[in-house]
């Protein structure tokens, strides 16, 4: 397990950052793909936007942007009537059962 899975069954959703260059490191590692110094481990941003969606049955999922870098595929806890793309989402859950799992929000978490 890496610090990223380990992290995420804790429920907490981190990544990567360069020391010196301080590039967001996506795939999260412990050094930089960019200038290849260590990186430090942080918790993200949970703002995001939504940059697409789609729906399966009764279930939404999205694909979301956060820190203008890092987009991953999460559940939407949002009324299917009021997703549009582009709209402010926020991390409300994550979690690691076979793969990382995500569940996000409206930012002003009302679903």
């Amino acid at each position: 397990m890496t610090m990223f899975e380990n992290e995420l069954k804790k429920g907490n959703f981190v990544i990567s950052e360069c020391n010196s260059c301080k590039t967001i490191i996506w795939p999260p590692s412990d050094y930089c793909n960019n200038c290849f110094s260590q990186a430090t481990w942080r918790k993200i941003d949970p703002a995001g936007k939504l940059i697409e969606f789609s729906k399966k049955e009764e279930t939404v999922f999205g694909m979301i942007e956060l820190e203008g870098k890092i987009r991953v595929i999460g559940k939407l806890k949002i009324n299917p009537l009021d997703i549009r793309e582009g709209q402010c989402v926020r991390l409300h859950s994550c979690n690691y059962d076979k793969g990382p799992q995500f569940t996000f929000v409206p930012c002003n978490g009302a679903y």
